[in-house]
């Protein structure tokens, strides 16, 4: 960074320990960028379930603390460091947690009340972020930035999961377990893949009600006592062609298991908790059904954002809809316990314009 910006801080939400509300504060930036790292001036983040396991400590105890957190997001660039090619200051951009083209550059480290603060390659829960090239994907201007943050994650791993992971053919049955905003977009794309029937199955109307407006031909809620009558009544002896469990939960993992057929696709997106396990009998695993578990669609952002653009522009892919709350950062906690409890429908977004400084 120039010698200008040298001290200079931002406004962040800080993980400081696990099952506590994140603390929102001032952090200074590195004072030089180095090879490899972008500054990005952040407009919206997303919001993911993937932030509401760090802080529950899904994963086991987090040895990183404190740190950033978000994975997801869009808005331009403000400088580069050395060696980087592949945007330049004035772009404006998707961020996104899968790598693509472009240098791994080393971590950034901030500094937080005279301490260090821990980041990975990107982190969008703050107004500025030091990124690593290969997690930026340029986009035009004219690209609404909401919509452009759902790029970073939710559309990339949903699309990616119905392409890459259950190849979705024609005329094939498709159950998503779990419709949040990922579980939304995988409806989308299977859809557009003309799968038939489209089954989504969530605990909360609201997400049911989007996922028919997003192409379910059926939308089911969770926990119903008949939930697997119903659901056999839709589908027929045969069972699923493709069964996606986004949900992580044990009991819900053997419900997938169960609802394909002999050789059909079951594909796991959700993390479960540390600890915890699915029974599984595994004999029809010899025998042609297919057991997987997801890496965020095995997208490739680089190649896979300018080809959902263009199902944009053209009008195929609707992404306005999934976009249903949006807070300022400092409303932070108040937007995770609304993810948590059910009361976001689609996805929900951190507005980093929202009382921006001026010249920041």
């Amino acid at each position: 960074m120039p010698a200008s910006h040298r001290g200079r801080t931002m406004k962040a939400a800080i993980l400081v320990a696990q099952h506590e509300p994140l603390v929102v504060d001032e952090v200074r930036l590195p004072d030089e960028l180095t090879y490899g790292q972008v500054l990005v001036q952040v407009d919206f983040s997303g919001i993911c379930g993937s932030q509401l396991g760090e802080i529950d400590g899904v994963k086991g105890p987090d040895r990183h603390l404190p740190h950033l957190l978000g994975h997801e997001g869009s808005g331009w660039v403000a400088e580069v460091g050395p060696g980087v090619k592949l945007v330049r200051p004035g772009d404006h951009v998707v961020l996104h947690w899968m790598k693509g083209r472009g240098i791994e550059a080393d971590p950034p480290r901030y500094t937080w009340r005279e301490s260090p603060l821990n980041a990975g390659w990107i982190t969008t829960f703050n107004e500025l972020a030091v990124v690593s090239e290969n997690r930026l994907t340029p986009v035009p201007a004219g690209l609404d930035g909401r919509v452009a943050a759902l790029l970073g994650c939710a559309v990339t791993t949903g699309l990616g999961v119905i392409t890459n992971n259950a190849k979705v053919r024609m005329g094939e049955s498709v159950v998503v377990l779990g419709a949040g905003g990922v579980g939304l977009t995988m409806v989308q794309g299977a859809a557009l893949s003309s799968a038939h029937p489209i089954v989504a199955v969530d605990l909360h109307e609201n997400r049911l009600e989007l996922a028919r407006a997003m192409g379910a031909t059926h939308a089911l809620r969770a926990g119903a006592p008949e939930l697997r009558a119903q659901i056999s009544s839709i589908l027929g002896e045969r069972g699923a062609d493709v069964v996606i469990d986004n949900t992580g939960r044990p009991e819900m993992i053997e419900f997938a298991y169960d609802l394909a057929h002999a050789r059909g696709r079951v594909v796991l997106v959700g993390v479960p908790r540390v600890g915890s396990a699915a029974r599984l009998h595994t004999l029809p695993l010899h025998f042609g059904k297919v057991l997987t578990g997801s890496h965020g669609g095995e997208t490739d952002p680089t190649e896979d954002i300018p080809r959902y653009r263009r199902l944009l522009d053209a009008g195929r892919l609707s992404l306005a809809p999934l976009l249903t709350d949006e807070f300022p950062l400092e409303a932070v906690n108040e937007a995770l316990a609304r993810v948590r409890s059910g009361e976001v429908a689609g996805r929900c977004l951190l507005n980093l314009t929202m009382g921006r400084r001026c010249g920041a």
